[in-house]
């Protein structure tokens, strides 16, 4: 370089250095760890617990309120005012309950060895005050980071409590001395398997709590250490038995007894651990040697401020900030680590590891945290997503898969989809390592071709039939998702054999993506599900309508966008989901809250929607649209969060979008922009950088963009990007600006552009049941294609008659057909089998059956096809809170000798068997003879789907007609959880010989 041109250099240098904006310092204020308020989401829905724990820790202390029911999932809810003591382990905000293992309650006055807590099905509890537990005062409560305490009123006891990673820190001030005590409840919450407790000194008690719910086998070893000796009685099946120092069973508790002066604190120390005792003495003894409650509970604060400052916002509003923050704080609090300090740990296989080089975790809710939360932690938590990684791995090791929703090292098996494989492949393809990839693949794959859950319907046909699996649509949609992600790793390992398959498999959304609705809609035997309402929640989708399902495509926006119609009308489907009527039909789904239209904010499937108005070049809409959600949905109170949290999915959907972006393809590394909440976030990075992105002006609207100083016209954000540090700017305005970011080169992207596939054809028209003839009608939903059948049951070829004409069917007939086009390959056999009903007769049924469980129509009592085990799938006829009426008519009088009606029981569903069938003869439909009674043999306790055909002897009386009268329990029984609501009837075939 010439001493000129240098000193050229040095002079813009110098010039471009005094133009940029002097940053001013900062005004002090709270620090982000201090506007945490971990209340959020504790009331309402949210599910969220307010107890202390650490990032990622593994003990939650903390309060329990509520212990069953929809909003007792976490064991707290804000609405409650009892508290019956501290347990040690928390979820936050899932749909399910459980945890709550190892509870303590400091209390004075007399000894109360079982729970005042009383509850039916969703009702909110009661308290007995002749049981333990104790009132409390919201005004009296406090929780921060780290922290929460809370005064006992009925005892006169302060409890404080904090945590550090492995151990909790409790801290008891006794108002009161007489008969001052602490209960230890190895009984509370779920059903427990086994326990042990003992005594180990006048310090000391130590045992196991296994238990049985949501994770079926869930070992919690405990030491509880006092700092004041106790004088300890056990007691087994709530009786105290003197002098017992070890005990075994399924109802023990512990009476740990203190000499105090009022004002006087004990305190206690509890360790936990899923290998063994010793391990959770370990946890307790290598993380809280001492009794420094401050001290301890300063360096939770810290290890929280720590966390929480490698995002700094400016600007906002204090709500806003808080509401970021405490969203931060949430999605921080799991997966959980799962290794004791010795790097032991419970393995899926429920045996003893040890792990080498990483950390193990538990609590993977997959189906909600692979959209976002896992996307974020790429971003601000890289280390620790290679250990989630690893933690797949072994699990898929020890368990034979890899986590679908695995808890306390148990696969629960809850939710649908295979998502640990986008987190795996997200994180790889963006360079994040330390795991091995060969071993990832054959997980993955190994995973995606099992023949369970739908996944063998799913190969052969290329989607999955409603009337073979359950959720048939959302498993279609995400086992799709799932094989482009696959098939994106198997590309940069330079496995093209599978690359090719999977890519394929892909592509199933295009089987099920209804050309008259524009809708995903079930399909099964050939035909689109009907009746089809787009609104009604049923077992076709999981937690979700056809509304909140059809626009899961995401890694192939621009293949389903053509089938819309293009960016036109694909924008055009979208405004008619925001502007549908805010209600739903059919099933009731707690999950499905926060409605704009048919898009539901508070689950999960909805989350990437408003971001998709980008990829038709309408990204003023994203931008109104996710900032509307932003302010609707998110507030600073109890109930500010308008859906469950779901292990941090909720929360990081809100730190994503606040901070301007969102991956609408969770997996690859692009982000869509939305619209920047505040006038600057700073993200500190594990690798050193900083990314920064600043937003000036007012409104929602993005009117220009810039990325390290250069203009910016892309309406997504590259990771890359982000990990290389700098900076975007946003100018904001109140006006849409629908140049930036709309052109055809500025949308984003995503498409799958080779192996591409036929969509299976169906059939448009014609009666699978009918009773003389059916002209059946075939198309396909690509233009041009040309139809072949077969009805002989072989796979057609274009050799086979080409349909170019309704096909009548005059008999039963299983008509097989294939679709062609140029340039494609063969559609997968469609296949519809049509029955013609063996026999004519008549049914009047004079109670209408429930919508969803129709088994067909009106004729289902008598069309000659059982149902099976699983309800679901449409086989039998379901009648709520109402008595079966039927009269079937058989055309002309004969001889009866035997008529059964055929029913169902799954009391797990609210299905029971009736009280008792009647069946009544007549030979003209007005007098009838006397009623053959059958009462029910099945106990409404069995568990299980239970298949049972009420029978009676008719002795070979001349009838025409059949009245038969199945009469309902009524209610849910009392000791069921769905009491006092109503109970299902499920039947299906009337027999007569």
């Amino acid at each position: 370089m010439s001493f000129l041109r240098a000193l050229l250099c040095a002079a813009l240098a110098v010039s471009a250095a005094s133009a940029a904006p002097v940053r001013k310092p900062k005004p002090a204020g709270p620090r982000p760890v201090d506007l945490v308020d971990p209340f959020i989401g504790t009331g309402g829905h949210g599910h969220t617990f307010p107890g202390p724990s650490l990032p990622f820790g593994m003990i939650q202390p903390g309060p329990d309120t509520r212990l069953t029911g929809w909003d007792g999932c976490s064991a707290y809810h804000f609405s409650d005012s009892v508290i019956y003591g501290f347990s040690h382990t928390h979820l936050s905000g899932v749909g399910v309950s459980d945890y709550g293992d190892i509870l303590l309650l400091p209390a004075t006055g007399p000894v109360k060895l079982k729970s005042g807590y009383h509850a039916k099905g969703e009702q909110a509890p009661t308290f007995d005050p002749s049981g333990y537990g104790s009132h409390f005062r919201k005004d009296h409560e406090q929780a921060s980071a780290g922290y929460y305490a809370v005064s006992l009123d009925d005892y006169g006891v302060k409890a404080e409590l904090t945590a550090t990673l492995r151990a909790g820190l409790h801290r008891y001030t006794f108002e009161r001395a007489e008969g001052a005590h602490v209960l230890l409840d190895l009984q509370h919450r779920d059903e427990v398997i086994t326990s042990s407790l003992k005594i180990v000194d006048d310090h000391t008690v130590e045992g196991l709590r296994r238990s049985n719910a949501w994770a079926a086998d869930q070992p919690v070893y405990f030491v509880v250490r006092f700092s004041k000796p106790f004088r300890a009685e056990l007691a087994v099946d709530d009786q105290l038995r003197a002098g017992l120092r070890s005990a075994e069973g399924k109802n023990l508790k512990a009476v740990l007894r203190f000499q105090v002066k009022a004002g006087e604190t004990v305190l206690a120390k509890v360790g936990l651990s899923g290998v063994d005792v010793d391990g959770a003495r370990r946890n307790l003894d290598g993380e809280l040697p001492g009794w420094d409650f401050e001290g301890t509970r300063r360096a939770a604060h810290g290890a929280w401020a720590r966390e929480l400052d490698k995002v700094e916002v400016e600007g906002g509003t204090d709500n806003q900030r808080a509401i970021f923050y405490t969203a931060l704080y949430h999605a921080f609090l799991q997966p959980n680590v799962f290794t004791d300090v010795d790097g032991r740990y419970l393995g899926r296989d429920l045996k003893i590891h040890r792990a080498a080089g990483y950390t193990q975790h538990t609590v993977f809710s997959l189906w909600d945290t692979f959209r976002a939360a896992h996307p974020l932690y790429t971003i601000l938590e890289t280390r620790r997503t290679r250990d989630f990684i690893q933690t797949f791995l072994a699990q898929a090791e020890q368990g034979g898969l890899l986590p679908v929703w695995e808890l306390w090292g148990n696969e629960t098996g809850c939710m649908i989809g295979n998502h640990a494989i986008p987190v795996i492949v997200d994180a790889y393809l963006k360079g994040i390592r330390g795991f091995d990839a060969e071993k990832a693949f054959e997980a993955m794959k190994k995973s995606a071709m099992q023949d369970r859950l739908g996944f063998a319907a799913y190969r052969q046909q290329g989607y999955i039939p409603f009337d073979q699996e359950v959720e048939s649509v959302s498993k279609t949609l995400e086992y799709g998702y799932n094989d482009w992600c696959i098939a994106q790793m198997a590309k940069v390992l330079g496995k093209a054999d599978d690359y090719a398959v999977f890519l394929k498999r892909s592509q199933a959304y295009q089987h099920l993506l209804d050309p008259e609705t524009g809708l995903m809609r079930p399909k099964a035997n050939g035909h689109f599900k009907t009746p089809f309402d787009p609104a009604e929640v049923d077992h076709n989708y999981t937690e979700a309508n056809a509304w909140q399902y059809s626009f899961f495509v995401p890694h192939d926006i621009s293949g389903h966008m053509a089938r819309l119609g293009g960016p036109a009308g694909y924008a055009a489907k979208l405004d008619e989901m925001f502007a549908a009527a805010s209600r739903t039909k059919g099933r009731e789904q707690v999950d499905i809250t926060g409605l704009v239209g048919q898009y539901a904010h508070g689950n999960e499937p909805s989350h990437h929607m408003a971001y998709l108005y980008s990829f038709a070049g309408q990204p003023w809409k994203t931008q109104a649209m996710v900032r509307r959600l932003m302010n609707e949905m998110y507030h600073k109170d109890p109930d500010g969060l308008i859906g469950n949290e779901d292990c941090g999915q909720m929360s990081s959907w809100f730190v994503l979008s606040a901070m301007g972006f969102y991956p609408v393809n969770p997996c690859g590394g692009e982000y869509v922009i939305g619209s920047p909440l505040f006038s600057r976030v700073t993200l500190k990075l594990e690798n050193g950088k900083r990314f920064v992105i600043q937003a000036r002006g007012e409104g929602p609207y993005v009117q220009s963009v810039k990325l390290n100083g250069q203009a910016y016209g892309k309406g997504f954000l590259r990771h890359v990007d982000i990990k290389k540090g700098g900076m975007i700017s946003f100018t904001l305005g109140q006006a849409p600006n629908q140049a930036w970011g709309s052109g055809e080169a500025d949308r984003p992207h995503t498409s799958v552009n080779e192996h591409l596939i036929q969509p299976a054809p169906y059939v448009a028209e014609g009666d699978l049941l009918f009773q003389e003839r059916t002209a059946v009608k075939l198309a396909s939903p690509l233009s041009g294609a040309v139809i072949h059948f077969t009805l002989d049951g072989t796979t057609p070829t274009e050799a086979s008659p080409r349909y170019e004409a309704p096909i009548e069917l005059r008999d039963s007939a299983t008509l097989s057909f294939v679709a062609f086009a140029k340039g494609l390959p063969p559609s997968p056999k469609a296949e519809a089998r049509f029955k013609r009903m063996p026999v004519k007769w008549g049914v009047d049924l004079q109670t209408p059956f429930h919508p969803q469980y129709s088994a067909g129509g009106a004729n289902a009592l008598v069309d000659g096809i059982r149902g099976g085990t699983d309800f679901r799938l449409g086989g039998w006829q379901g009648f709520l809170g109402t008595d079966l009426v039927a009269v079937v008519d058989l055309r002309a009088a004969q001889p009866i000798r035997k008529v059964a009606l055929g029913c169902l029981q799954d009391q797990n569903a609210w299905i029971f068997m009736p009280a008792e069938v009647t069946f009544e003869l007549s030979l003209d439909g007005q007098a009838w003879g006397p009623a053959l009674r059958v009462a029910n043999p099945v106990s409404p306790k069995q568990d299980g789907a239970i298949i049972h055909d009420f029978a009676a002897e008719a002795g070979g009386q001349q009838a025409r007609y059949i009245r038969v009268r199945a009469r309902s329990i009524g209610p849910c029984p009392d000791w069921h959880k769905g009491t006092p609501g109503a109970s299902f009837l499920f039947v299906d075939e009337l027999t007569v010989e």
